[in-house]
């Protein structure tokens, strides 16, 4: 039985050489079963050219395993694991055991059921990854940061790495976000008006834990990032879902009685319409008569490329009801969790008190590497090679659904990275998605964006960020040959 090459593919956040990944991936596959006795693997040539590395690579890496008696060799016939090799280790089975606890009455707050999807983690694998919000490692800037974070664990930084700031966070990330990357949005803030958070997701939930309760309304957009409205589930607050038109948020739509409106001004998340200056004052006067508060994710602001990006609704507050909410995650990569909460003094006490009872604060090593890596440059420089590739990408996508009359429903005036797409009305794109997934294209469903019961089934989201530039005309190709 010949293994299907498809089984294969590299890791991003995997150590080591291109012939070490490729050993080790085979090595475990051997280890954990997964690949038995007298199984054949691909040829030398085909896994090259599936991985996207050079045929001498795999050569040299099998030569290796043939050599430890992974793999033995079948002269013209080919590669297979080898009657020798290592029996994955067996475990008997734990008992089974039946709780005498009834969890349904235990557990006083739940956490689950919500609406946010849960995305592969093995995205990598996909020939045709539209997905949205992952790095490209083609993209990354590996070496700078790796040197930074070497720098950051170096003697100089010994405290910076080791200590503990309780409720703190790294002076030197902290100064570089108040005069380097809020200026550039028009918006001014002192350091005790700043909090490091895990991630733009983290900061919303600190923000909802602090601003809203069971009394209170919450005004969210529809659709909306919907790991945002499960997080206002949980805090259950009273939820007033407005519908979004081309130019987001319309401020008379919403409820008199709203206390805190969240809003994504510049990007709207998912449609991509971007709030015009005169809707922007006129939501501040909307709050301003409702003494609302306001709650900006200024999500992807760094990815205005065909543009200079509109200023941020919070540098036209002038009454310190906005609350702004940044990111390095989309910028820099995800795993990083590094996003970043600006407000009035009171308010940030709030949340760094909260943030404290729960994490303290994010690693000190991660914010001082973040640190040197923009304070050395190598930030900018980065967001200006991504700029340069999704113009390419984006260009090469917007022909590619012209020509096979797909229909986009919202696409970025400044820049992003995805299109948010709408298919004919009878499609339900999840179940498009599954059909998809056999043909190895990754879409995103719009369903979860959407609240109520009865939510449109025919939306979806392309994104360029993550897929090679000469995959994506294929890809759109299968996804209009599967609508039709």
């Amino acid at each position: 039985m010949a293994i299907p090459v498809e089984t294969f593919f590299l890791s991003a956040p995997s150590q080591g050489t291109l012939q070490a990944r490729i050993q080790q991936m085979v090595a475990e596959g051997i280890l954990s079963g997964r690949f038995r006795r007298g199984e054949k693997l691909p040829s030398t040539r085909g896994l090259a050219t599936h991985l996207g590395v050079s045929r001498i690579t795999v050569t040299l890496a099998y030569t290796e395993l043939l050599a430890n008696d992974y793999l033995s060799s079948r002269g013209r016939s080919g590669y297979y694991v080898s009657d020798n090799a290592p029996e994955p280790p067996r475990f008997a089975q734990p008992p089974q055991r039946k709780d005498s606890v009834d969890w349904s009455r235990a557990i006083a707050t739940r956490f689950t059921g919500g609406a946010t999807p849960v995305k592969p983690q093995d995205w990598a694998r996909y020939r045709y990854p539209f997905i949205y919000g992952q790095t490209d490692p083609a993209l990354f800037d590996h070496a700078n940061w790796r040197l930074c974070a070497m720098q950051a664990l170096g003697a100089k930084d010994f405290s910076a790495l080791t200590r503990d700031y309780y409720d703190q966070d790294d002076p030197d990330l902290v100064a570089f976000i108040a005069r380097h990357t809020l200026p550039r949005r028009g918006i001014s803030a002192a350091p005790s008006e700043i909090l490091i958070t895990l991630g733009a997701q983290n900061a919303l939930w600190l923000t909802t834990q602090v601003l809203l309760n069971q009394r209170r309304l919450a005004a969210v957009e529809n659709p909306c990032y919907h790991a945002l409205r499960d997080i206002l589930g949980q805090s259950r607050c009273r939820l007033a879902p407005i519908d979004v038109d081309q130019d987001g948020l319309p401020p008379d739509a919403l409820p008199d009685d709203t206390d805190v409106i969240f809003t994504t001004p510049s990007h709207q998340c998912p449609t991509s319409g971007t709030m015009p200056l005169a809707r922007r004052n006129a939501l501040l006067d909307r709050a301003r008569a409702l003494d609302a508060l306001i709650v900006e994710d200024d999500y992807e602001f760094e990815m205005s490329y065909l543009q200079p990006p509109m200023p941020a609704l919070k540098s036209l507050d002038q009454d310190g009801r906005v609350i702004y909410v940044g990111s390095f995650s989309k910028s820099l990569f995800p795993g990083l969790r590094l996003g970043y909460l600006v407000g009035s003094a009171d308010f940030i006490a709030e949340a760094r008190a909260l943030r404290a009872s729960v994490l303290r604060h994010p690693p000190g090593h991660i914010q001082r590497t973040a640190a040197h890596f923009l304070r050395l440059g190598h930030y900018d420089a980065l967001i200006r090679r991504s700029a340069r590739a999704l113009t390419e990408r984006r260009q090469v996508m917007e022909t590619a659904i012209a020509q096979h009359g797909l229909t986009i429903a919202g696409r970025g005036a400044y820049g992003g990275s995805s299109f948010w797409m709408q298919a004919p009305p009878h499609v339900d794109t999840t179940e498009l998605a599954g059909r998809l997934d056999a043909q190895e294209v990754l879409i995103e469903p719009g369903a979860p964006f959407f609240s109520g019961t009865e939510v449109p089934r025919n939306f979806y989201r392309l994104a360029y960020s993550s897929i090679p530039l000469n995959r994506i005309a294929d890809g759109i190709a299968l996804i209009a040959a599967a609508l039709r």
